[in-house]
């Protein structure tokens, strides 16, 4: 038996939140620390100052992702309450003026005038509030984020990601190493981009192309700063 439970769950648009922070963490670990460890080691002669630089980044990365998806999310969670409250403050002063509003919202969206003012009535008496936040405001549990779940989220995963250049810092030789980690990079990144399309039910092709091309861009321009101003540590 079909409920709408079960067939919301296989709509893909679900997972967009997560899956959201999750690509841009694991994707910005990954880019950001090779990035960083080729910029070090194009100018570099010794593994030490390449492994020094890309642990710090990686910590820094994934500190500073957590709390700039903290302070992002809460933002706008603060806003969406301040929202909420001003629509409850208006329902109690203006109730025949936001039964409009819901009506005309209807309207707009194919309904005839008895139709819409006949839902905006029912709604209404139902859970006007809440009818108001999904209809006039356009918050719903799709669009809804908790801050700490998202710090979480983009901290482990870019964590993730850049543990994986951090890796082929540690093994790789020291005089090829920019074109190793250049090379696995890619090779992660194509698979970020092939999981991510598969999760979100989207083309895998797109995905992996715009997430190659612009990794190598950040690559190359930091293995060029690295060779311009490369002093041979």
């Amino acid at each position: 038996m079909v409920t709408i439970d079960n067939y919301l769950d296989s709509h893909f648009i679900h997972r967009s939140n997560w899956l959201r922070a999750a690509v841009l963490g694991a994707n910005d670990g990954i880019i950001s620390v090779s990035s960083l460890a080729i910029g070090v080691a194009a100018g570099s002669a010794s593994r030490e100052p390449i492994l020094l630089a890309t642990i710090a980044g990686l910590v820094a990365g994934a500190l500073s992702m957590a709390a700039g998806e903290y302070v992002s999310v809460s933002s706008q969670t603060d806003i969406e309450q301040a929202d909420i409250k001003r629509e409850e403050a208006e329902l109690r002063e203006m109730p025949e003026v936001e039964l409009e509003i819901l009506t005309q919202i209807y309207q707009k969206r194919g309904l005839k005038r008895e139709t819409a003012l006949l839902v905006a009535k029912e709604l209404t008496e139902a859970d006007a509030l809440g009818a108001h936040i999904r209809d006039e405001l356009g918050i719903n549990e799709l669009t809804r984020a908790n801050p700490i779940q998202a710090a979480f989220a983009s901290g482990a995963a870019f964590t993730a990601g850049g543990i994986l250049p951090l890796l082929v810092a540690f093994f790789a030789p020291v005089r090829t190493m920019e074109y190793f980690l250049y090379g696995f990079t890619i090779v992660f990144l194509v698979i970020l981009g092939a999981m991510s399309a598969k999760t979100g039910g989207s083309g895998a092709g797109k995905a992996i192309l715009r997430i190659v091309i612009w990794g190598t861009i950040a690559m190359v321009l930091s293995a060029l700063v690295g060779y311009l101003f490369g002093v041979n540590l």
